[in-house]
């Protein structure tokens, strides 16, 4: 009865390993359903560089409320002031430019010049003459490595986004094949001024 057993587990298991071990069908890379998996990565690729960009940013403007608390702190400092420059790092949010928005550069220079203008009156409310304290000193230099980042940050952006509307231009045949969410993508603006 036991060996029956031994027997039928082996079977059961040989059998299951066969049924599981099946190698999928390859896709045919000409086809519209090989151009659709391609895309997806692109795009996904493109919504990765994005966020981590937005990400950075978000994370800059966090520090840069925190460091405007920690300076409400230090002695002498102008209340008024601060409160001023904390209302207008919690609007700059709403005026960042979007995936969309971006086709107007003019939306990135005036979003980059307000943050910009808004941190040099930050870093003018500093400790003169004297050693910042450790949260502020941490604070400013995130605030700078996020802000030198920045470029980085497009460059990357613009060579994935580069890369989905080549891809997009040369398989425009196979998504319309794929219907209207493929038909009508559309390029995607970059940082980089066309020429």
């Amino acid at each position: 009865m036991m060996r029956l057993a031994s027997l039928l587990l082996v079977l059961t298991t040989f059998l299951t390993t066969i049924g599981c071990n099946r190698t999928p069908k390859p896709i045919d890379p000409a086809s519209a359903q090989a151009v659709k998996v391609q895309l997806d990565i692109l795009q996904d690729s493109v919504e990765a560089r994005w966020s981590e960009m937005v990400a950075s940013d978000n994370a800059k403007l966090h520090d840069t409320r925190q460091l405007l608390r920690e300076l409400t702190t230090q002695p002498g400092t102008n209340r008024q002031q601060l409160a001023q420059l904390q209302y207008a790092n919690d609007r700059l949010p709403r005026r960042r430019y979007t995936q969309q928005s971006m086709a107007e550069s003019e939306r990135i220079d005036a979003y980059d010049a307000a943050q910009d203008s808004l941190l040099r009156a930050v870093y003018t409310l500093l400790p003169a003459g004297q050693e910042p304290t450790a949260a502020i000193k941490t604070l400013t230099d995130q605030i700078q490595v996020a802000d030198g980042e920045l470029i980085s940050f497009r460059v990357r952006y613009d060579q994935a986004a580069t890369r989905f509307n080549n891809y997009i231009q040369v398989h425009t045949a196979e998504l319309e094949q794929l219907g209207s969410k493929y038909a009508n993508l559309k390029p995607l603006p970059l940082f980089t001024l066309q020429k």
